[in-house]
């Protein structure tokens, strides 16, 4: 088949939409694309999560690159986060590689488990709000080892979370980092956030690869349209219409989790065999 032949221009528009999403935000790579994949499009939720983590580190690679010019990264801040989120990840994969796949149940589990980080995400974002109004009550509440051991203890969490489902580097991240460093501009917490994922999301992603769950083509169609997007949102950052887009993300997420656990809970269509005519005597 040929590259034209291969484009899918569905695809290619829900990867620019959220493209947009992560640059903006930092929020949106695993978060919507992987409950979009699965939902609207009917992949698999192991192919899902191991697609959109390929996906999430070239769309934030640009993305970082565009936060980086623009010197909106706190480079400590993601030294410390992928001290934990890297061997939680490796520790994740080796798990997950053990397990193997056990078909229908295994897809349950990654569905549950997704579902239940975008509901946390949901409330992450909704918090987040109120919590970047009071962060700068909260900075004499950390010591400088407080702050040191939950940053690489929040890259852990992320780390497990993300190998298995791909979704927390976002919202979650975002949200505990302002409670961490509440006197950081937003701009540079959002731009830390997207570089520590893309060490991450390589490294899952090239786990789930070596596993067989990644679909190129379909990784192909997400690129094209994710790869302008995260340039827009990136350059958009800091003239982001909060009021609007936090309650609708996080609206959207909600209604994803839900249909995540739905979807976890139907049981699969069991094959009825016709029954077997008895011969005439």
């Amino acid at each position: 088949m040929s590259l034209m032949g291969s484009i899918d221009i569905f695809h290619a528009i829900a990867g620019l939409l959220v493209g947009v999403l992560v640059g903006v935000t930092g929020v949106g790579g695993g978060s919507l694309m992987t409950p979009l994949l699965v939902l609207m499009f009917g992949v698999s939720a192991k192919t899902a999560v191991g697609t959109d983590l390929l996906f999430a580190a070239l769309t934030k690679i640009v993305g970082s690159a565009v936060h980086g010019k623009r010197d909106t990264i706190e480079w400590p801040i993601v030294r410390r986060m992928a001290a934990g989120s890297v061997p939680a990840a490796l520790v994740t994969l080796l798990a997950l590689g053990w397990i193997g796949d056990v078909g229908q149940s295994t897809e349950n589990i990654i569905l549950i488990a997704l579902a239940s980080l975008l509901a946390l995400t949901s409330v992450a974002v909704i918090g987040r709000k109120w919590l970047f109004r009071h962060r700068g009550d909260l900075g004499s509440t950390h010591s400088a080892g407080t702050t040191f051991y939950g940053t690489t203890a929040l890259g852990a969490l992320i780390g497990a979370a993300v190998s298995l489902s791909s979704v927390g580097a976002g919202a979650i991240g975002v949200t505990v980092l302002l409670f961490l460093y509440p006197r950081l501009p937003m701009a540079r917490i959002v731009g830390s956030d997207i570089a520590h994922a893309v060490p991450l999301a390589l490294i899952a992603g090239t786990g789930h690869w070596l596993m067989g769950d990644v679909n190129f083509v379909l990784l192909m169609n997400l690129l094209i349209g994710s790869i302008p997007g995260v340039i827009v949102g990136s350059y958009l950052s800091s003239h982001a219409p909060d009021k609007v887009l936090q309650p609708l993300l996080a609206a959207v997420l909600a209604i994803s989790s839900w249909q995540l656990f739905v979807k976890a809970r139907t049981p699969a269509p069991v094959k009825v065999e016709a029954p077997v005519m008895a011969k005439a005597h």
